[in-house]
């Protein structure tokens, strides 16, 4: 009986499985069907990404956000300066992805591999192609090792860090505790970077890490930077080159790292005031800071300026040419410095725009170039750094913070992952303006 039901039955199952199947070819496949569209399109799950996602979301509702990230893990990235000294963990900087990810929003797992902001599309590396109304760039910055010459194999050798990268960071940490006797040396390259403190930072708790240990005496330490000044904020500058005179530190402005032996344990500098000149140091300890450069996928989108990075209107953080088309972060050419604390800020002012530009007005919230840089100079000091586009301090406490400070230390290395995890990245944090108003009785 069932052999009988079963056949009048046979050639619709079969009609079945070939309707289903071109179904799921064409909803699947890297055809035209793995087209996808969305309200706002973000691209990148760092934490510019992360926090535009998370107010997205409550703007425009969840299932009208799609954010494009392919790593499985979120890292707070200004913790590595500490992890580089050994004062924190490697583990204790990174979270799950998915774990940051707001809620209800459409995860895309992939690498951005072209933008077109001509026809409002977005294609990946796993074949979709998305579709917007608004999208916003928050693709953050590329590393640079290899335009060092003997780099990146050269971290293999022992003697080697950098804090700039999940795989170098701990190298920092073992080339300085088996510190023993020479020089220990310390780069800053002839690119924009983001956070521009951290090479410096490293070097005052090189230092420190050896004043404690009692191999200070054995320790020549040298602090080479392609700048022609040692922080860009004089007020700042002048209280770090109070330490540097303290502490004996040893410091060549101008001197750009081009080269790597370390077989040899020899870097090779050259002289950006007398080009064709160039330095041999050789060391017992080296910590890198790469070269740095705007995101690739951006060369030829018609949204880079001349220089590669996402032109933006620095007010703002429109786009100068597409009006649907939005940055935030390192990839932007907005002339501050590019730290965690400027992606605070301008998630506030990018939130306001995006709603007045959805209202079809004109955008009226000005982003003023607030970034913050905290200055470790020892394992219980910092000297917190906070000022606008033109250089000028804007101090959220109502205390001299040029100078070194306990309490900001203990902000930095506890309170400022909090707030990165908890705020920033629930979209909740837009930077401290409003606590310096109030701090500050209501003047700047």
């Amino acid at each position: 009986m069932a052999a009988v039901l079963a056949s009048p039955l046979a050639p619709i199952r079969k009609g079945s499985r070939v309707f289903f199947s071109l179904n799921s070819y064409f909803h699947c496949s890297s055809g035209l069907a793995s087209k996808e569209h969305y309200k706002i399109v973000v691209l990148g799950g760092g934490s510019g990404g992360i926090t535009m996602g998370a107010r997205m979301k409550r703007k425009v509702g969840a299932k009208n956000v799609a954010i494009v990230e392919p790593s499985e893990m979120h890292y707070y990235q200004p913790i590595w300066t500490l992890v580089g000294a050994g004062a924190k963990s490697i583990n204790s900087s990174g979270r799950p992805t998915a774990s940051v990810m707001p809620s209800g929003v459409k995860w895309v797992k992939s690498r951005v591999t072209k933008i077109d902001p001509k026809n409002n599309t977005v294609s990946t590396d796993s074949g979709k192609e998305l579709s917007y109304d608004y999208l916003i760039i928050a693709l953050g910055l590329q590393l640079h090792y290899e335009k060092i010459k003997g780099l990146p194999e050269g971290f293999q050798h022992p003697k080697i860090g950098s804090n700039y990268s999940l795989q170098t960071v701990e190298k920092t940490w073992n080339a300085l505790r088996n510190f023993k006797e020479g020089n220990a040396i310390f780069s800053f390259p002839n690119t924009p970077v983001k956070c521009a403190g951290a090479p410096q930072k490293i070097m005052y708790l090189s230092e420190a890490y050896l004043r404690k240990t009692g191999k200070r005496s054995k320790a020549n330490i040298i602090y080479n930077t392609s700048l022609p000044v040692l922080f860009g904020v004089k007020k700042y500058a002048d209280a770090l080159w109070e330490i540097v005179k303290s502490r004996d530190l040893n410091v060549n402005l101008r001197h750009n790292l081009i080269e790597v032996r370390p077989d040899k344990r020899e870097a090779v500098f050259e002289n950006l005031d007398n080009p064709g000149e160039t330095k041999i140091f050789e060391y017992e300890m080296l910590h890198v800071t790469p070269p740095m450069g705007p995101p690739s996928v951006l060369k030829g989108s018609s949204l880079e300026d001349e220089a590669g990075w996402l032109d933006v209107n620095k007010d703002t953080l429109q786009h100068k040419t597409y009006d649907n088309v939005f940055g935030i972060g390192d990839c932007t050419n907005v002339p501050t410095s590019k730290t965690a604390a400027a992606v605070a800020a301008q998630s506030a002012v990018l939130d306001r725009t995006i709603t007045k530009v959805m209202k079809k007005d004109k955008p009226d919230k000005k982003y003023d170039g607030y970034t913050s840089c905290p200055l470790v100079t020892s394992y219980n000091t910092v000297i917190l750094a906070e000022f606008d586009y033109n250089g000028q301090p804007l101090e959220t406490f109502p205390v001299d913070q040029g100078k070194e400070s306990r309490i900001m230390y203990h902000m930095k290395a506890d309170l400022m992952p909090h707030l990165y995890w908890h705020g920033l990245l629930k979209g909740l944090w837009g930077g401290p303006g409003p606590y310096r108003k109030l701090m500050h009785l209501g003047m700047k």
